[in-house]
Formats: C-alpha cells, sequence, structure tokens
C-alpha cells in the first residue's frame, strides 16, 4: 500500500487557499458581513456533502446550478469590497504617485514645522473637548472625498485648524484634509464605517475615520467632542494616542 505523500506544490497550495480565506473573512468582518461568509461556507459544505459523499444526482444538480450563478450573485452583493479591494491593489503600482515620493524636495524644516502645527492644535482641541477629523491621504487617489467639501488650499496653520474646528464654524462637521504639505479642503464627507463590531462608545468621528481606513490607506486623527481623547485609526483599525505618539505618527505619514 502506497503511503500519501505530501510535496511542496501541496504545501504552496494549501497556504495559498489557507491566505485567500483569511483575507476573505477579514475583508467581510471589517465590513461587518462575516455572517455572510459563513453561510457560503455552510452552503459549500452541504454540496460537497451532498454531490460527492452521498452522490444524491438530482439534488447535486440543483446546488450545481446555484453554484453556477453564485458568482454574479457575489458580485453584486460584495461590490464594495471588490472595489476596495482593487483599489489597494492598484496603488501599489501607481507609478505616479512612487514618483512623487522619489522626486519630493520638500525641506525637512517645513516638515516638521508642518507637524507641530497639527501637533499642537491637536492638543489644544483636545483640552477644550473640540471635535476634529483630520484625514492625512498616503498612496491612494482620495480626490472624490477631498472634493466632497470646500476647497481652503491654505498653509498648514494651528490656529487655522483650530477655527476650522470651532464649534460654531459652517465646516466643523466634516473632515480635514491635509495634503501635499498642505490644508486642502475642510467640511468634507467619509464613508462611515459598516462594522458592527465597533464599540458602541465610538461616535460618527470615529465610524468616519474607519470606514476611511477601510477605503483607503489614509491615516486619520480624531479629538473626540465628548472626551477630549485623540485617536488615530489606520490600517482598519482605531486606538488611543498621547502627544507623542500622534507626533511620530506624523512623522511617519508626512515624511
Amino acid at each position: 500500500m502506497m503511503g500519501f505523500q505530501i510535496g511542496v506544490k501541496d504545501i504552496i497550495d494549501i497556504l495559498v487557499v489557507a491566505i485567500i480565506l483569511y483575507e476573505t473573512f477579514r475583508i467581510l468582518k471589517r465590513s461587518g458581513a462575516a455572517n455572510v461568509f459563513w453561510g457560503i461556507f455552510s452552503f459549500l459544505f452541504v454540496w460537497y456533502v451532498v454531490s460527492y459523499i452521498f452522490n444524491l444526482e438530482l439534488t447535486g444538480a440543483l446546488f450545481d446550478r446555484i453554484i453556477s450563478v453564485g458568482a454574479i450573485a457575489l458580485i453584486v452583493i460584495f461590490q464594495d469590497e471588490i472595489r476596495s479591494f482593487f483599489s489597494h491593489l492598484g496603488s501599489r503600482f501607481n507609478m505616479r504617485s512612487l514618483q512623487n515620493r522619489l522626486h519630493a524636495n520638500k525641506k525637512q524644516e517645513t516638515i516638521d514645522n508642518n507637524i507641530m502645527q497639527i501637533v499642537m492644535a491637536c492638543k489644544d482641541m483636545s483640552q477644550s473637548k473640540t471635535g476634529a477629523l483630520i484625514v492625512l491621504p498616503q498612496t491612494e487617489n482620495l480626490h472624490t472625498y477631498m472634493e466632497s467639501g470646500e476647497r481652503i488650499d491654505a498653509i498648514i496653520n494651528t490656529d487655522l485648524i483650530e477655527n476650522i474646528f470651532f464649534k460654531n464654524s459652517p465646516l466643523h462637521d466634516g473632515a480635514l484634509f491635509i495634503a501635499d504639505g498642505r490644508l486642502h479642503s475642510a467640511g468634507c464627507i467619509l464613508p462611515v464605517s459598516k462594522n458592527l463590531d465597533l464599540p458602541k462608545r465610538y461616535g460618527m468621528r470615529h465610524r468616519a475615520a474607519l470606514g476611511m481606513t477601510e477605503k483607503s490607506d489614509a491615516i486619520v486623527i480624531i479629538v473626540s467632542e465628548e472626551t477630549g481623547r485623540i485617536s488615530v485609526a489606520e490600517h482598519d483599525t482605531i486606538h488611543t494616542v498621547n502627544i507623542d505618539e500622534l507626533q511620530k505618527t506624523l512623522i511617519r505619514a508626512m515624511a
């Protein structure tokens, strides 16, 4: 009797499938569609049992027909997640973005000053419990979201940032985009996260910040109006930071 042998190709095959399943589940979980994933998985398991173990021809044929049109149904159901996946994939091959990074000629003194202006604004707003939402785009093009507000195109300045988020300001409810070393636009509308697992203590600013990181690789700073705490959202996660941690995040984001 010949023994069962596993080759290198088999191991690679298993790893690829495992990675695909893991990434699929991770994307669905952050969008609040994890139950759909388990529903699909259960359906495929039943289809396998019916078709290949019990060999029920009529029932198996019915399941086969459902499977044949299932791909189209999945594309319709998960069109937002699929668009987000290809957006992330395309950003890694964005040559224009790469050239901008390679040929950027910003002086380090200007970058350090910009970071300090943002840090001081966040510190002041934290102490006064002024709600704020600041987006720092990275490699992906967020033009659609940036144009949803009012164009500012101003130098980064602590007083101006605080005035934008002043409670009586017409732009205080939206997000402020900081791009290319300038205050680009304010009062911008961000996508709200659909993740149902988020703690109830998170308000709309935190959910909008997380939604932005689900759609892109942007880094988002949040100042809570209720507690004054400063948080940073990136890579589909959100965590509270102190002033030193905020400064390190800005150095990494704006370098």
